[in-house]
């Protein structure tokens, strides 16, 4: 079968209808005074993840374990399970991202999604991609804000029918993916205002289809609270918006962390094992699953005489694991809760994936005129040009007016001649994210003084794009942005790793700014870009050339 083909088919068809969501139209059938059993189960931001990592967790098949165990005992109760996803399948991993996405789907299909929520990184790639996935997936794409032509490109909803109650469900994505997404592929592509079309929608499905139970499959993001910053309105404003009870949960993505609240509207400092209290706005509850299959949601609730009350929450760790001290005084790590087995038909389903994705990673993706510097002893204490190619790197993906790597990030050098995308991945192991945040000079001032003074010989010494400054008496002077000397009141954009954005290496946290972002990009695939756009690469152009000097 030619995917490709069916797929473009089937998307130009659902461009031209509208996209009239397919329904199962049963009457409601629920019996008076008897109580059933329903249970949500969610994932989110899957990024790339198919395969477990080095240290056996996450991983799509025992994922697979997880869930049909959940379904066999929910089946014993009496019960049924909806199984959602919050959508950003794409984008993390370079096996993954070598083959579209290919076996993310593949496995999903075999694990038995029902929906998925479109992402923001589903438009990483030409719509003829998407397209192509979104004819290999077995469940629907749900998106009621995104237009083509004038037309939805997905279906906004679908009903499920379980034992007699109808189950709407509904597509929501962040507005925000028109301005991180690439313009290249989303020029004709239309987001409009998710809570504006979800009111719209929801008296529709209310007129057509009168159903029991409402759930949004959204890709918006949670905000404590709803201050969502420079980002744009996510889960808890849209359920706000609406009339108190409209939706009966919220299945979320994109801000990719457990939905795991203490009080006041404020996040919980979570755990994996902890307990999880969902986020309650306006009679709707709001899940979110962190990211890249670390943990399967699961909403336990019981249906009676039109009555959806939940009666448990948890977030169940994907064979997760953490270091502990042997009797020897070595680390090592456990595994959190009880193993999960894989699923022996999805391991090998996807394990030709896993293995032509390795042997690509000897594929050449550029060359250079000469070494590219990270030998640990050289650019931990001073500039060096692979230090400032990953800094520019990061910059120009995120349009940025400068930024900082830190060193302890740059892993190895690279030699002269070709580039392999192994190198790329020894140079940068660690999947940081590319995160930015928009400052005032005074800001920016305030931030450098802290992260511009840190101590040579250490992984915290900053490598720096676009900037000059002078070091001495911990504190920077002479701060230039683009050769332009350092405004107190205008606004920059600057580039960090997701590891030092959330504190690491001592860097201040950053994650809280109004004006924070999470592109959701990792930093080696920008560097496999940048250099397969610039190559051959001439390394001179890096040189540093006494733009950070220390006194």
């Amino acid at each position: 079968m030619n995917y490709k083909t069916l797929a473009l088919s089937a998307l130009a068809l659902a461009i031209s209808t509208g996209c009239s969501a397919a329904t199962q139209d049963q009457e409601n059938a629920w019996i008076k005074d008897k109580e059933y059993k329903i249970t949500i189960l969610h994932t989110n931001d899957n990024h790339g993840h198919f395969w477990h990592n080095k240290y056996g967790e996450l991983g799509m098949a025992a994922r697979a374990t997880l869930i049909n165990d959940i379904r066999s005992e929910v089946k014993a109760e009496g019960g049924e399970v909806l199984l959602l996803s919050g959508g950003d399948i794409n984008t993390g991993v370079p096996e993954s991202d070598l083959q579209d996405a290919e076996p993310d789907f593949l496995g999903m299909n075999m694990i038995g999604y029902d929906a998925m929520a479109v992402g923001n990184h589903e438009f990483d790639n030409p719509l003829e991609v998407l397209a192509q996935q979104e004819g290999w997936a077995k469940f629907p794409f749900l998106a009621a804000n995104i237009y083509h032509n004038g037309e939805r490109m997905f279906d906004a909803y679908k009903i499920f029918n379980k034992q007699g109650i109808k189950i709407a469900v509904i597509g929501l994505t962040t507005e925000d993916t028109a301005k991180i997404g690439n313009p290249e592929y989303i020029g004709d592509v239309e987001f409009r205002d998710p809570k504006e079309e979800a009111k719209k929608v929801i008296a529709e499905v209310k007129a057509e289809h009168n159903p029991d139970i409402i759930i949004a499959a959204t890709h918006m993001g949670h905000y404590d609270n709803g201050n969502h910053g420079s980002n744009a309105p996510g889960d808890v404003k849209l359920a706000r918006y609406l009339n108190e009870g409209d939706l009966d949960m919220i299945v979320g993505g994109h801000s990719q962390e457990p939905v795991c609240m203490e009080g006041n509207h404020e996040a919980a400092a979570y755990k994996p094992g902890d307990e999880c209290k969902p986020d309650r706005q306006n009679g709707t509850w709001i899940v979110q699953a962190h990211e890249w299959g670390k943990y399967v949601g699961r909403a336990d609730y019981t249906f009676k005489n039109g009555e959806f009350n939940l009666e448990s929450y948890d977030l169940i760790p994907v064979n997760l694991k953490k270091k502990i001290k042997n009797k020897d005084g070595k680390k090592i790590r456990v595994l959190i809760e009880d193993e999960i087995k894989h699923d022996q038909t999805v391991f090998n389903a996807l394990k030709p994936f896993q293995d032509k994705g390795q042997a690509a990673l000897n594929v050449i993706i550029g060359k250079i005129n000469g070494d590219l510097v990270g030998e640990r002893k050289i650019v931990r204490s001073q500039q060096t040009n692979l230090g400032r190619l990953l800094a520019t790197a990061h910059m120009e993906r995120a349009k940025a007016d400068f930024a900082i790597m830190n060193s302890g990030g740059v892993r190895a050098s690279i030699a002269e001649g070709d580039v392999s995308y192994k190198d790329v991945l020894t140079v940068q192991p660690f999947a940081n994210i590319i995160t930015y945040v928009d400052m005032t000079g005074k800001e920016v001032q305030d931030y450098l003084n802290v992260v511009g003074t840190k101590s040579k010989d250490s992984g915290a010494y900053g490598q720096f794009a676009n900037l000059s400054m002078i070091v001495e008496n911990d504190k920077v002077t002479n701060v230039k942005i683009g050769g332009k000397v350092l405004n107190e009141k205008e606004t920059y954009r600057f580039t960090i790793p997701s590891f030092n954005a959330a504190g690491g290496d001592g860097y201040p946290n950053i994650t809280s700014h109004p004006a924070y972002v999470n592109t959701g990009y990792v930093d080696a695939e920008v560097l496999k870009e940048y250099i397969e756009a610039n190559s051959p690469l001439d390394v001179n152009k890096f040189q540093p050339n006494g733009e950070i000097t220390y006194k």
